[in-house]
């Protein structure tokens, strides 16, 4: 099965930041100016509204610093739990955690709209057109998808880095110019962070995903579909499109800012 069509909507989104050199928050048609001297109190105040997450939710920061996860969401619509920012503030996962923040993101309303909707592009397309027409056909398509993203999911995010004690949250590094946060981003897929914060080798991506491929290709797929290279293309694919929202969640506080973009005098 190939999901490669899937991967234009995210490029396209990302196209509108292509060259910005800026860190957020900048402007280069404002030049720095001069601030007076501030009181420890506006100080304590900046610190405590420059900590708030990309929407400005502040109880959404709190639960970032408490539990280690986020409320957010990309494009208000899809979770993404397990995005966060603040790395020397945010605790560690426990596996008990990792497992639950997956099944979290996993079963949300969203992500079984999503999987209806990649489904029904199969469905029209007619890929795997043994499966036929109809509403037998469509249910059949939703169900590997479904089964495809929750295997992978929680091999990726939850058993791997539970065994190997890695960190299955993407850092945000938010800072320097669009190339280099997007090689960062797309570098998180073979380097993370260990539970003790140390960087290691991603093996839970690596792993996880290609042991994902492997029960999806010859565990439930048609017979045809049951051999090395249609199992090497699943893994492909699934790195490829962690690769992608990797960098979607980098960019997605400008995103953000970019529609919703701040009234003359507010704070960035």
């Amino acid at each position: 099965m190939k999901y490669w069509f899937g991967f234009l909507p995210w490029l396209l989104l990302l196209a509108p930041l292509w060259g910005q050199n800026q860190t957020p928050g900048q402007s280069p048609a404002q030049p720095a100016q001069t601030q007076p001297p501030q009181s420890p109190q506006a100080q304590s105040a900046d610190r405590t509204k420059n900590n708030t997450n990309t929407n400005g939710d502040s109880n959404s920061d709190s639960q970032m610093r408490k539990n280690g996860t986020s409320k957010d969401r990309l494009f208000f619509a899809l979770p993404d739990f397990l995005t966060v920012s603040h790395a020397a503030d945010v605790p560690p996962l426990s596996a008990g955690e990792k497992f639950k923040v997956t099944a979290r993101d996993t079963f949300d309303p969203i992500e079984l709209l999503w999987y209806g909707a990649v489904a029904g592009i199969a469905q029209a397309e007619n890929h795997e057109p043994e499966y036929g027409q109809g509403v037998a056909g469509y249910a059949q398509r939703y169900a590997i998808r479904f089964a495809d993203g929750t295997i992978e999911n929680f091999m990726v995010k939850a058993v791997f880095p539970s065994v190997l004690h890695q960190d299955p949250r993407y850092y945000q590094l938010g800072e320097g110019t669009f190339w280099h946060r997007l090689g960062y981003a797309v570098s998180r897929v073979v380097v993370t962070r260990s539970d003790s914060g140390s960087a290691q080798v991603n093996f839970s991506e690596i792993l996880g995903s290609a042991t994902a491929a492997g029960i999806s290709t010859y565990a439930y797929h048609t017979h045809d579909e049951k051999n090395v290279a249609n199992a090497m293309d699943v893994w492909a694919v699934q790195v490829a499109y962690d690769t992608l929202s990797y960098a979607v969640k980098e960019f997605w506080p400008d995103i953000h800012r970019k529609l919703h973009p701040s009234k003359p005098g507010q704070a960035q």
